[in-house]
Parts: structure tokens; sequence; C-alpha cells
């Protein structure tokens, strides 16, 4: 009797679910043509089964393999024992099918979870990509700023009529919102951005909290100073001055920096750089000179420079370090002041920086402040109170300052050589507030190592504030820089490595995994500790690089004795402002003279950038001894981040480390890189307060 054949597609194992792999989209470049991680392989989701009514004569049931997928089981049609294997046999492989599906389906539904995931990222970088592009846009065809506020500013006012309309809010409270809405309009488009995409609901509730919100007059500071970021740069002052003036402009004020015209300046860092018309005059040594006014604007802050015609003082190679400085900047100083008042500008806040603008505030007491800018007052911040400036009063009156005019005379002379003059001690004594920037040291810690300085601190210590360093929040963020081939975070570092590579084949290194050191040339570091640092590095196999900031002749006076020894260094002499943020990408290390001011600021970028930072001055006893004084700094809790996890690491400990502990390392950098370290945290607290009390005295 023939028998009939039953043929069960055995239940394979199931197939390794793959794992999936998040797909890394470059920051801002996404758009339709990229791929979901959706569309990766998927596992195959059942296993076929097929029948056939034909036997093979095997009345005895034993199966026999006939491929690597089939199974085929004979069955006799009056065998018990046969049917009840097939029976058992198709419910274990049903039950395997079923559980196979229930993987699948997990599956499936987690790499769709993962998938709108990742399009929702896209779309959020594209809407932001969008924006960017509508700005550069509006910039290309001259729309000005003014329109873009303007624009945002009516259609709030727009959207209030809207509300009362269809009931959400009455006519009283629609009328003072708009009030509100008139008088504060400066701070609109900073209060209310991209109210287009809100709903009524949301931005009433925006308006309400508005509508409570004492909201202060915008203030006009006008920064003094000889040195911008990334204009013209040559230690810390750049920086803050550069962070500050866009936390303050980013909160609804006008801030406006006047600077030197050097011939060294970098022209990148200015937008829309264009020479006025017309040249105006001031006063020094004794007659009036003819000076050029460029402007321009940098990270959105207008920009004047002033440039003498009849005088060469500023068409150097450095920005400062000549005998002559003093006539230089005293120059500036005053031309500042005359280009002010014959400009009509009226400003809330003069805020002039270290010595070299110090003189403005006996400047602008005894001569210009009866020349319409009675409101004016005077901020002095001192990045190092180290670096003063003693001089034969005799010089003041090149700019027409007499000292025996002044209130007091002693008010300038330095205590110490009463024959001379404290330029820096002048501008302390007729600022209306003093900041002391140190993100280690205290006020009292300060104000006892100001050497000559101590007396005069001590009496106008009320006056005196002490502020943290601080860092651009929007130029020095890895996951938003604009000049890496790959932007990257603590949580997707892998844009690090890309970065690595690029730095290598732009400067010329082998590929590989090599460890990068590198080094931003400040001029405050010892050349000697510098040349023992290189020797370090390249013993371990490590790649170096030196970059000169402006105004540094560092990496030069390295260049001399490195060039021809060892292909793993390279020199960057000119100042490349893409370069230097590929660099701190691209080290793993980056040397610091010392992590005391003004040094900081390299560490907290090494930081940020997920970087060890490495000083090459270690602190004395002394200076530890004055750090662990500090109290009242903002910034406290960075600082001691700092040192806790890095005051101690040498070079050679570091490379070490990078090498034997990896993990450990990693792990490290990423703790770094979300330290809250901008500028429009507490140092813009602290200014805001200054400003604001002052313009009330």
């Amino acid at each position: 009797m023939e028998t009939t054949r039953l043929v069960i597609g055995a239940a394979m194992p199931a197939p390794p679910i793959p794992q999936l792999r998040r797909r890394h989209f470059p920051h801002r470049r996404g758009g339709a043509h990229c791929l979901l991680s959706a569309r990766a392989a998927r596992p195959t989701l059942l296993t076929r089964c097929s029948y056939s009514s034909k036997g093979d004569g095997n009345s005895r049931g034993k199966p026999r393999r006939e491929s690597s997928s089939t199974v085929r089981l004979d069955v006799e049609e009056n065998s018990d024992r046969g049917t009840n294997l097939a029976s058992e046999q198709r419910k274990c492989d049903i039950q395997e099918l079923f559980s196979q599906a229930q993987r699948n389906i997990l599956y499936l539904n987690k790499q769709r979870l993962l998938a709108m995931e990742e399009l929702k990222k896209l779309q959020d970088e594209n809407s932001f990509l969008l924006q960017e592009i509508e700005a550069l846009e509006a910039e290309a065809q001259g729309v000005p700023l003014e329109a873009v506020q303007q624009s945002t500013f009516c259609e709030l006012l727009l959207r209030i009529d809207t509300m009362v309309i269809s009931g959400m809010i009455s006519m009283q409270e629609a009328s003072d919102l708009r009030e509100k809405v008139v008088n504060n309009r400066s701070v609109i488009q900073g209060t209310f951005s991209e109210i287009h995409h809100k709903a009524n609901t949301e931005l009433l509730s925006e308006l309400r909290l508005f509508l409570r919100k004492p909201i202060e007059k915008p203030l006009h500071v006008v920064h003094i100073c000889t040195e911008l970021d990334p204009i013209a740069s040559c230690g810390s002052m750049s920086t803050y001055v550069a962070g500050v003036s866009c936390a303050v402009q980013g909160k609804g004020n006008l801030v406006e920096v006047i600077l030197p015209k050097y011939t060294s300046l970098n022209m990148d860092g200015i937008h829309g750089l264009r020479k006025a018309d017309t040249e105006y005059e001031s006063y020094f040594g004794g007659i009036w000179h003819k000076n050029r006014i460029w402007t321009g604007m940098s990270s959105g802050v207008g920009v004047i420079l002033i440039e003498p015609i009849q005088l060469s003082y500023f068409s150097r190679d450095m920005l400062r370090g000549y005998p002559d400085d003093f006539e230089r900047f005293s120059y500036f100083s005053r031309a500042s002041l005359d280009y002010i008042v014959k400009s009509g500008k009226q400003p809330d806040i003069l805020h002039i920086h270290n010595w070299e603008t110090a003189i403005v505030a006996p400047l602008f007491w005894d001569i210009f402040a009866q020349q319409g800018l009675e409101n004016t007052r005077i901020l002095l911040t001192c990045q190092d109170l180290n670096y003063q400036c003693l001089e034969d009063p005799n010089k003041l009156e090149m700019c027409g300052l007499d000292p025996r005019k002044l209130h007091r005379a002693d008010r300038l002379q330095d205590p110490n050589k009463t024959h001379l003059v404290n330029i820096l001690k002048g501008g302390i004594v007729y600022s209306n507030k003093v900041v002391l920037m140190s993100s280690i040291h205290s006020r009292d810690v300060l104000i006892q190592g100001s050497r000559q300085l101590e007396a005069t601190l001590t009496a106008h210590k009320e006056k005196i504030l002490v502020a943290s360093q601080g860092l651009d929040g929007e130029l020095w963020d890895p996951s938003k820089d604009i000049y890496l081939p790959r932007r990257y975070s603590a949580n997707d570092i892998e844009g690090k490595s890309i970065c690595r590579e690029a730095l290598k084949r732009r400067l010329g290194f082998r590929t590989g995994s090599s460890i990068i050191v590198g080094c931003i040339c400040d001029g405050y570091s010892d050349i000697h500790n510098l040349k023992e640092a290189v020797h370090v590095a390249l013993h371990r196999s490590a790649q170096v690089i030196f970059m000169e900031k402006l105004g540094s002749l560092t990496a030069r006076a390295l260049k001399e004795e490195f060039i021809n020894l060892d292909d793993n260094i390279a020199f960057v002499e000119e100042y490349d402002e893409t370069l230097e943020h590929l660099i701190y990408a691209g080290s793993d290390i980056i040397l610091c003279s010392s992590f005391e001011d003004p040094s900081l600021q390299i560490a907290m970028k090494a930081i940020k950038y997920g970087c060890a930072p490495v000083q090459i001055n270690f602190p004395n006893d002394e200076s530890r001894q004055s750090q662990s004084q500090g109290r009242d700094c903002r910034n406290r809790v960075m600082f001691k981040y700092i040192i806790s996890t890095y005051g101690e690491l040498s070079l050679l400990k570091a490379l070490d480390s990078f090498k034997n502990d990896p993990s450990h390392w990693d792990q490290q950098v990423k703790d770094g890189m979300v330290k809250g370290l901008a500028w429009d945290a507490e140092c813009y607290d602290l200014h805001w307060e200054a400003y604001s009390s002052m313009r009330k005295q």
C-alpha cells in the first residue's frame, strides 16, 4: 500500500538578529537622500512549510536528511507511532516558528522606533539648515538686521490682534501687551524668535511672562580696546572682549568695539569691512592728526578701526611689545574719544581694558564728559595687575591731559616712584567700576598681589568685582563648530576621529593611531619648558603641532631647533582661524602655559573639544597656596574641576595614560566636554549687574 509522504519544512535556527548600527549623518547636512537605519538587512521572518503526496517506500518512519534546509519524514498511514511523531514534530516546528515571529516583530518595532528618531533628528537638522540658508540669502540680498527685527516686531503685534478677535485675551490685556512690546521693541528679536512656528496658546504664555517681567532700557556699550578675537589677538583680553560683547548684545543691547587698525589684522574675522568716505582729526602731541575710519562686523558686533594717516604707530608686525607702546596706545585712546564725540555717539558705558586704554578714564572726566557725554560711565577691566605702565608725567600732555589740573594729582602718581605716573592706577581711580578677571583668585588675594596698586585697590574696594573666564558658546562648541569636517559631542564622539585624520592630512602627517599633541602659542609659555615637552612627545612617538597666535613668536623660536629633527612636528607660523579649531578638535592633548590666568582660556577650549590640557609652567608653592584661598570667584566649580583632574598631570603621565588606559581616558574627556563654560552665564550676569548699577549713578 502506497504511503503518503508528508514533507515538513523543519524549523531553522533563528538567524542572529543584526545589531542596529546607528547611522551618523553630517551635522546639518542631512537631506531626503540620506538612508535611514531601518533599511538595514532584515532577518528572515518565517520558515517555509511544503507538502508532498508522493512517498519513497520508507515504512519505518525514519527521518532522512535531504538538504540543509529540509527534513523528509516518512509516515505510514496505519502507524500510530509515526503519526504521533509527526504531530509532535509539527507542534515543535509551530512553536519555534511562533517564537521566531515574536522575535522578528520585536526587532522590527525597535528598528521602526530608531528610524523614527533618526528621521526626527534629520528633520530638525534640515529645518535649522534652511533657517541658516534663509539668513545667508537675506544677508546676500542686503537685508539689514533692522528689517529682520522689524518683521518680528510687526508679526508679534498682528498675532496679538488675532488673540483678541478669537477671544483668547481681553482688550485690556491686549493693550497692555502692545504697550510692553512697543516700549521694548529692541529686545523683541532675541526674546521672541521663530514666533511664526508657534501656536497662539504657546505664544500667549510667553507674552504674559514677558508682561510680568521688568525689562530695563537696552544699554549702548562701547569697548575701547587693543585686542578682539579673532581679528587681533595675543592674549586673553581678545577672547574676553569678544565673549562679553556677544553675550551682552545677545540680550538685546547695542555693543560696539573700537580697535587700532593694525597691519597684521586678521581680515577674515571682519565681515562687510569698508572704509569711510570722510576722515576726522584727533589731538596728540600739540597738533591735530587725521585718521581714517574703517567699519565692519565681527560675530554680529559692530567694529570701528582707527587708522592714523600721518603716524605709523600700528604698521608693525606685533600688536605690542615696543618701547613706544605708551605713545601708541595713548594716541589711540585720545583718537577713540574724539571719534565718539564727533560721531555724535552717546553710549551708556565706555568699557576700557588694561593699562593700554586705562588713560581713557582720566581723559574722559577731564575733557570729554562736558562734550555731551554727561550720562556716560566708565568700566575698567584688568586681565593681569602685574602688567602696569609707569611713565613720565610730561608724556600725559601729548594727549591733552594735564595731571596738575586734575582733582588730585596723586591719583596718577605711583606710590613707590612718585616722580612717575602709573597709568593703570589712573584708570582704577577714575573708573566707576573695576572688573578684575580671574578664574582662580578671590578679590582679597588679587589686591594683596597687585604690587604697587594694593593701597589704591584697597581704597576703592567697594567698586571692584571679580569675574571668571568663559567661552563663546557658539564659536567654541564642537557640536556647532562650522569649521570642522564633522561635528561631534560627548554623546556622539565619532566626529573627533574624523577631525583627527583631517588634521593629519592637512599637516602632512602619516595617518594612523599616533597621539597628537597640539599647542596654540600665546606667548606666555617658557621656551625651555616647551622644548622639553617636544622631546618628551617625540620620544613617545607622538605628533606635535605648534600654531602661532597673532603677536606671538614662540613657534618661530622653536622651529629653529626642531625643523630638521623630525617629520612628526609641524609649525604653523601664520594664524589660521579654521586650523585653530581643527587643532583643538583633532588633538588628544593641548599644551597650556599654566592654569593660572590668562591661559585658562586655552585649557577650557581643550576640555570642551575633548582634549586633555597639560600645563607647561607648573605653579610654585606660593601660587598653590593663593589658589586655595579664593572664595568669591563665580566659576570656582570649573577651576576646581580643572585643578583636581589635570593639575598634577605632566605630559609624560598624559601620554602613558592615553596609551595604557584608553577607556578611562575617553570617559574623562567626555566628562569635561559637558561642563558649562559659556560667557552668557555667570560672567554675563556680573557684567550686566555692573553696567546697570553704573547707569543709575
